[in-house]
């Protein structure tokens, strides 16, 4: 009697323990940070990864708390390749920016079909604010080497909600604007992005 007691007493010991420590452990584990981007075409949810690219997201979710994205646009959408946005208004005036960051493209993650990498000048570590969305799996744009032409660019996140999103801005027909090309003809205007 007194063992099965002591048996009893053991196994709900065990079982408080697991209930304890494995949500711990699944927060451990599961280290991400969604945000839901808001746009003129429906909305995403953006799961994004600050132990794979630390520098990356604090830089984006300061923008993000600013309140920085908010009413800025898509300005560049290449069907079959990327749609980029976050830097200019639909007036097509480029907002001001912090400093760029430094390039962590080196993370291991890839630039595959819905995740979301930081836009850059040619200059590997010129990323600020701008960022684009992957349509399309594009190898080419991937980390191979830590010289000018190797960096790629960096992955910090995906769309795990509202790909069709995605792919209803990659649809859009496109112009040049002030001398850029691949505009929307249409405003395709980022509403806000706030943390989920």
């Amino acid at each position: 009697m007194h063992r099965k007691q002591t048996a009893a007493g053991l196994a709900m010991g065990i079982f408080l323990i697991l209930f304890l420590f494995v949500p711990f452990l699944t927060a451990a584990q599961g280290n991400t940070i969604e945000v839901v981007m808001k746009t003129t075409l429906g909305d995403m949810v953006i799961e994004l990864y600050p132990d794979k690219a630390p520098i990356t997201v604090k830089n984006f979710l300061t923008y993000v708390d600013e309140k920085f994205y908010d009413g800025t646009i898509f300005h560049r959408v290449i069907k079959g390749f990327m749609i980029q946005g976050g830097g200019w208004t639909p007036e097509f005036t480029q907002k001001a920016v912090y400093d760029p960051i430094q390039n962590e493209a080196d993370n291991g993650l890839k630039n595959l079909q819905y995740t979301i990498a930081m836009a850059r000048m040619m200059e590997p570590h010129s990323a600020n604010a701008q960022f684009f969305i992957n349509h399309i799996d594009n190898p080419g744009l991937d980390f191979t080497g830590k010289t000018e032409g190797g960096w790629g660019y960096c992955v910090f996140g995906k769309v795990i909600s509202g790909t069709e999103v995605v792919e209803a801005i990659a649809k859009v027909k496109i112009m040049t604007k002030q001398g850029m090309q691949d505009v929307p003809r249409e405003t395709i205007e980022i509403i806000s992005i706030r943390r989920k």
